[in-house]
């Protein structure tokens, strides 16, 4: 006679990124950094002198500076997509909360509300958006020389490197914050999260 033994009931998994989300950000993070590896082969001399070839290493640069935007664009046609931007366009009482939680560094889940993503989300979206039309600017004045009087291109350059260095910061505690938490990483891995961490995390969230 065999004795069954039941397995243990897995919990059920929250869907929270389709297709052309996990696309569109992973497609970004990417060209983000091919754009932060050159930059850092074009300015850091150690690496320069390492990698070599400095004129395939712009026209690296500049290439994948220009396509930057072109994932979120295409995203556009996803409905999905056009919905998260919404809700990360979209702050509400329950955001400022979480910022004044923050700034107070309280840590406590109670204190900090949060709908599918919370205000330090909605804050590093809207800034490296914003930052990147800027890189892209500056940059294509860099580019066109021949466009522009030579104070533009002065002032563009300098924009240009000082932003870099600020976004390479941004990003480290990105990815930082990224690898402290694992089920949001499965997240966009396989767009399934479960549901005791969508609530703890996101309680109004209603998915």
């Amino acid at each position: 006679m065999h004795l069954r033994v039941d397995a243990p009931p897995q919990a059920a998994g929250v869907r929270r990124f389709g297709r052309s989300q996990k696309w569109v950000h992973r497609t970004t993070a990417a060209l983000m950094g091919v754009c932060v590896a050159t930059a850092a082969c074009l300015y850091v001399p150690q690496l320069a002198e390492l990698v070599g070839r400095r004129e395939l290493v712009v026209r690296i640069h500049e290439w994948a500076g220009l396509a930057l935007p072109l994932p979120a664009l295409l995203g556009l046609a996803s409905r999905a997509f056009r919905a998260d931007l919404g809700f990360l366009n979209r702050f509400g009482p329950h955001d400022r909360v979480w910022l004044r939680a923050a700034l107070r560094r309280d840590k406590r889940r109670a204190s900090r509300p949060a709908g599918k993503f919370n205000a330090g989300q909605k804050v590093y979206a809207a800034w490296i958006a914003g930052a990147t039309l800027v890189m892209l600017g500056t940059g294509l004045l860099m580019w066109f020389t021949h466009l522009t009087p030579i104070q533009w291109r002065t002032s563009a350059t300098f924009v240009h490197d000082w932003l870099a260095l600020t976004i390479g910061i941004v990003l480290a505690g990105h990815i930082g914050m990224a690898l402290g938490d694992p089920e949001a990483r499965r997240g966009l891995r396989t767009g399934e999260v479960s549901q005791e961490w969508a609530e703890r995390e996101h309680p109004l969230w209603r998915p």
